[in-house]
């Protein structure tokens, strides 16, 4: 039996991460074909209309088709296409998901919570759209994008920002936007979350961090003949931003020892950047996908006991275990917080708001 569920309150399933990918398109309604629970743990992290067939006991022994078509078949008389997402009491039931929609212009994912985590559903969604290069579009591609994400909206923002100082347009955002620009995806890539990459067009880069910001926009000056000198000197000058607070805080405060949780990119991203700028000692590092994933509530709870840190970048989870220590949210979940505005972790307004948060939290502690 694979290790991520459903169940897991640490990391989401490929369930969870179909759902998250597809809630992010306007011009889409989502469908969970599954029970009340696979529905409304990832409602409640999204935060954004998704549809469920909410099926019942007697239909995982009788069968799930008969509501699945009466409920598509209702949200599709809006005239929009659906794309339903399976779970893993159909998937394990063997439905034919297809021959119950015959007739209804729908995407099926399958991505039942046993097929693996997050990033797995999340790709699953994104094969089922298959979003295609236009060859004839010069604006660029935004990937990486997860609705799941507490940073998404705040990193696409970011982006389109930045491509437009260097005189370039966005072309499609993935996963944002209409559902029909991914018919027009522009070659070059920049990547918000190279984690998520779809796979489609050529990379220029990752935007997370600044020296990675720099270079992925050098590069998409090579793919478009960009003009990106005001990208550049926004950095150049974040970067003495950074380094002036970070020396006043260093002048006074000893550096600090850090633990980081979060997806893999985000943590390796954050990691650097307390390295870079402040001389941290990175005590902890746990990603919560891909090599050396940490999913457990004990092994996090051990490792901030063992260790005990002098600041804690992670979510709800890691701040709970530790409620005196400096912390700085990075990942989902974000319990108990009011969260309106769009913020960034990409590009160079996500490095100022993680050094802002970072050096803020360790001297509002400091003065208490």
């Amino acid at each position: 039996m694979p290790e991520r569920l459903c169940s897991n309150p640490v990391w989401p399933c490929a369930m969870c991460g179909a759902a998250s990918c597809l809630s992010g398109f306007s011009g889409l309604d989502v469908v969970i074909h599954g029970s009340s629970g696979c529905y409304f743990y990832p409602a409640s992290l999204l935060q954004t209309p998704i549809h469920a067939t909410l099926i019942v006991e007697e239909e995982v022994i009788f069968g799930a088709e008969e509501r699945l078509r009466r409920v598509v078949g209702e949200i599709a008389g809006t005239g929009r296409p659906v794309a339903v997402v399976q779970s893993c009491v159909p998937a394990v039931m063997g439905e034919d998901i297809g021959k119950a929609l015959e007739g209804i212009e729908a995407f099926v994912v399958d991505s039942p919570g046993f097929t693996g985590g997050m990033e797995e559903g999340y790709r699953r969604a994104i094969s089922a759209l298959a979003p295609t290069v236009d060859p004839g579009e010069t604006g660029v591609t935004i990937d990486g994008l997860n609705p799941i994400d507490p940073f998404w909206r705040g990193n696409m923002l970011e982006a389109e920002r930045l491509v437009g100082a260097a005189g370039g347009t966005v072309a499609a955002a993935i996963a944002a936007g209409p559902l029909n620009s991914l018919r027009r995806c522009g070659a070059a890539v920049l990547q918000t979350n190279p984690g998520l990459a779809s796979g489609i067009g050529t990379p220029a880069g990752s935007l997370l961090g600044i020296p990675a910001t720099e270079t992925a926009f050098e590069r998409l000056a090579d793919l478009r003949g960009l003009d990106v000198g005001a990208v550049l000197d926004e950095a150049d000058a974040a970067e003495e931003r950074i380094g002036r607070a970070s020396d006043k805080f260093l002048s006074r405060s000893d550096p600090p020892t850090v633990a980081v949780f979060g997806e893999a990119a985000y943590a390796t991203f954050v990691s650097d950047a307390l390295v870079r700028y402040l001389d941290a000692e990175v005590v902890v590092r746990a990603p919560r996908n891909g090599e050396g994933a940490v999913t457990s509530l004990n092994a996090i709870r051990d490792m901030i006991l063992e260790t005990e840190p002098g600041l804690i970048l992670g979510s709800s989870f890691e701040h709970a275990v530790a409620p005196d220590v400096p912390y700085v949210g990075i990942t989902f979940p974000q319990r108990g917080r009011v969260r309106l505005r769009a913020r960034t972790l990409a590009g160079i307004e996500g490095s100022l708001s993680l050094m802002d948060d970072v050096l803020n939290a360790c001297q509002e502690t400091k003065r208490l």
